[in-house]
């Protein structure tokens, strides 16, 4: 029955969208407003996933230019990068089929909040998603546990009726810091051996693979707070 049906938690970047151009970008345009080299295309990549001061702290190992820095990214995003994106192939389609079947969707991302939310008002499924949970402009929740714990709040759920959807260890680290089943895609940033040593446990080879998973959803019981997720 459509109830039974998990929330499904989706990640944006590497996810959702193929967002490289747009972060990298201004990646590239923070470290260079910083006097920094710009590393390769391959590092920049590295940037995609985790919290913009995770990245930037290693580099600048001070927190006041840490925020500036992160805010040198965010004014090239705001004006550029944010639009700077594609949606995956197939994500669309799926998105809408697995609303149809009844799953409530959210997005639990570590990008600004703000930024996320003009994304999702964007997307041509975005509408679907009945919340968007990014990070706080200053930093206070950034890294996935924290967010994930924002939207259980804010939706009212327990773990055990949720599911995790992302393509980077961050997504199935959070998950299984909260209880919850995570899924990997392989269509992001990430990949098999990462989300495996991540600990995810079932992987989605294409964003058509993600309702085959989810289609055998069997809650192992009818409370709120002690339910176990069990996806084939």
């Amino acid at each position: 029955m459509a109830h039974d049906r998990p929330t499904l938690f989706f990640d944006m970047d590497g996810t959702l969208i193929d967002s490289e151009v747009g972060i990298t970008r201004c990646v590239a345009h923070a470290l260079t407003r910083m006097g920094l080299e710009v590393p390769s295309d391959e590092e920049l990549r590295r940037w995609i996933g985790p919290s913009l001061r995770t990245s930037f702290a290693p580099l600048l190992h001070d927190a006041a230019r840490v925020e500036q820095a992160v805010e040198h990214y965010r004014e090239r995003f705001e004006s550029h990068g944010w639009a700077e994106h594609t949606v995956y192939a197939g994500i669309d389609e799926t998105v809408r089929a697995l609303h149809a079947a009844g799953h409530r969707l959210a997005i639990v991302t570590a990008k600004n909040e703000p930024h996320a939310r003009k994304i999702a008002a964007h997307l041509p499924f975005g509408h679907l998603f009945e919340e968007v949970i990014g990070a706080t402009p200053d930093g206070s929740r950034s890294h996935k546990p924290e967010l994930i714990g924002e939207a259980l709040r804010r939706l009212a759920l327990a773990p055990g009726q949720c599911v995790m959807i992302g393509d980077r260890h961050m997504d199935i680290e959070g998950a299984r810091h909260h209880g919850m089943r995570g899924i990997g895609v392989l269509w992001g940033f990430g990949g098999e051996v990462e989300l495996h040593a991540a600990g995810a446990l079932h992987i989605a080879m294409t964003p058509t693979h993600l309702p085959m998973l989810l289609a055998a959803w069997e809650p192992t019981c009818t409370s709120r707070s002690g339910c176990a997720v069990r996806v084939p």
